[in-house]
């Protein structure tokens, strides 16, 4: 099997380009895998160090946008995996256009390229944003989206094109839509990172409103072998959530990470809330359980455990 994955050098890629080439038994059925990405604040070659000695391991810098470049590198791949975005919320709020060149033009264009490549299955990377703010209850796949931030619009956009090209070209396209995600490498500007980089600091740790916003979280290795089970499993067309099954308030995530790092007093500062600030996010992912055998693996607090030793240690 050939994969490209772009945007495999940022936080999410580069731990999916991990698994696929570090799992004994992935690793066998893994012929090549090409990554792209065009290395902004948000990529890091660093992040590939454990792969790139792999000889089935390839990396080349470039943009989802330039259609001669994707042509050009694609041709004979099995499989596009699409990572590459613009990822944080409050930098969509300011500015949008880049959301939109990355996250909607650079996704049309690899669905342009993986037509005219005759390439035969693309999934698309995407994100439980795109279904707005639930106070009750959990999001199945058939829920209705309702992007509330620039960010998610993107995303929604994105995913709306795939469906479009799965319907109108026949093209194998897959969606997976996450939870919020954390685990080593994530960069700090992220609210993990941000909350563990801070107390280490004794900084004062910004909330946006009350702090009773409500995430459910995934550690990144989950969501990796979710995508996995979605390119091996999954069928044409389909969209599956993966979920964290973790849900907690901003408050109790800080008090969880303080009394992990034995602080007993954080400096929690409340700061006015952000624009349109979805109140919670939940997903059911019993159709990726069912029908992919997707379920996240060891338990919130010791995932979180490993994610603390990797700042202390970096």
């Amino acid at each position: 099997m050939k994969l490209l994955v772009t945007g495999g050098a940022g936080f999410i890629g580069s731990h999916f380009v991990e698994l696929l080439l570090t799992d004994p038994i992935i690793e066998e059925q893994i012929s090549s895998v090409l990554v792209l990405d065009k290395l902004t604040y948000a990529g890091d070659l660093k992040n590939l160090e454990s792969v790139a000695e792999n000889p089935k391991f390839q990396f080349i810098e470039g943009d989802i946008c330039d259609f001669e470049l994707m042509y050009r590198i694609s041709k004979d791949f099995d499989w596009i995996i699409n990572f590459a975005a613009e990822s944080h919320v409050d930098r969509s709020l300011v500015g949008t256009d880049d959301f939109v060149r990355t996250n909607v033009l650079g996704t049309v264009n690899l669905l342009n390229v993986a037509l005219k490549n005759n390439l035969p299955h693309f999934l698309q990377v995407s994100t439980d944003e795109v279904y707005g703010t639930i106070e009750t209850g959990s999001w199945t796949e058939e829920s209705k989206l309702d992007p509330r931030s620039p960010y998610s619009a993107s995303k929604a956009a994105a995913e709306l094109f795939c469906k479009a090209f799965y319907v109108s070209h026949k093209l194998d396209v897959r969606i997976t839509r996450s939870s919020n995600n954390f685990g080593p490498r994530q960069n700090l500007e992220k609210m993990i990172p941000k909350i563990i980089h801070n107390l280490n600091s004794n900084l004062p740790l910004p909330v946006y409103g009350d702090g009773l916003n409500i995430r459910d979280w995934i550690f990144v290795n989950d969501h990796c072998m979710g995508i996995w089970q979605a390119i091996k499993h999954g069928s044409p067309g389909q969209t599956y959530n993966l979920g964290g099954g973790t849900e907690l308030t901003n408050l109790e995530l800080i008090s969880i990470i303080s009394e992990i790092m034995k602080i007993s007093e954080p400096k929690i500062e409340f700061v006015e809330d952000r624009k349109g600030h979805d109140f919670r996010y939940s997903l059911n992912f019993n159709k990726a359980s069912s029908e992919l055998a997707y379920e996240p693996r060891g338990d919130f607090a010791s995932n979180l455990i490993k994610t603390i030793a990797f700042y202390a240690e970096n």
